[in-house]
């Protein structure tokens, strides 16, 4: 049995990456491909106990220290309870956000600084990363468009951080896409399906590969 492939998808608030992922895994189970969609943080009862702290925290909330060593909690129960058994038997794994976006959240624009949330990553779990990421990029107009219809005045304690927060997110996020071969930046802006388009050809070389 060979192993299944790990396709991450990253991107700020308001990417579309969330819908774009469903996509993609109703995608691959129409070819025929057994895949499982997930999301961080979450996807183990765990790590879905950890995002309701994160998302909805307590008190006065979390210091950046703090945040960062919850996600790398959350990924490493998410990493070793589902992510590592699914692609040891052989399905594919589609997951709305990873690794890079605790680089790009915590690390870069929290000031917690990208070695050390790469160190947690390699404690937690073992250094993982997917086959390839997606890194759904929209502009600034398209994403407040978006947010604003999506969470109205309720958004979540991260979400709902300044513009200046947000650009500081978008802007490491840009720089792992040129020093990665593994990423692919895909044009955000447009319909689901005119960028769900844009995502199948990012994947194709996997897909052949699959098939042959």
């Amino acid at each position: 049995m060979s192993t299944g492939r790990f396709i991450a998808l990253e991107g700020g608030e308001g990417s579309g990456k969330s819908t774009q992922a469903r996509l993609l895994a109703d995608a691959l189970a129409a070819r025929g491909i057994d895949a499982v969609l997930t999301r961080e943080p979450g996807g183990t009862p765990g790590a879905e106990a950890i995002r309701t702290l994160l998302l909805d925290p307590p008190g006065e909330g979390w210091g950046a220290q703090a945040e960062a060593l919850l996600f790398a909690a959350a990924r490493s129960d998410h990493v070793a309870r589902l992510i590592r058994p699914a692609l040891a038997a052989g399905r594919w794994v589609v997951c709305d956000r990873f690794v890079d976006s605790s680089r790009a959240y915590q690390g870069g624009a929290g000031g917690v600084g990208d070695d050390a949330v790469r160190s947690l990553h390699t404690i937690g779990s073992d250094s993982l990363r997917p086959d390839l990421t997606l890194l759904i990029e929209v502009s600034p107009e398209v994403a407040a468009s978006r947010v604003t219809a999506r969470d109205g005045d309720a958004a979540d304690a991260i979400g709902g951080r300044d513009a200046a927060y947000h650009a500081r997110v978008a802007a490491a996020f840009r720089a792992f896409a040129a020093d990665d071969p593994t990423f692919a930046a895909i044009d955000g802006d447009g319909s689901p399906d005119e960028v769900h388009t844009r995502v199948l050809e990012a994947l194709a070389p996997l897909l052949t590969q699959a098939s042959a």
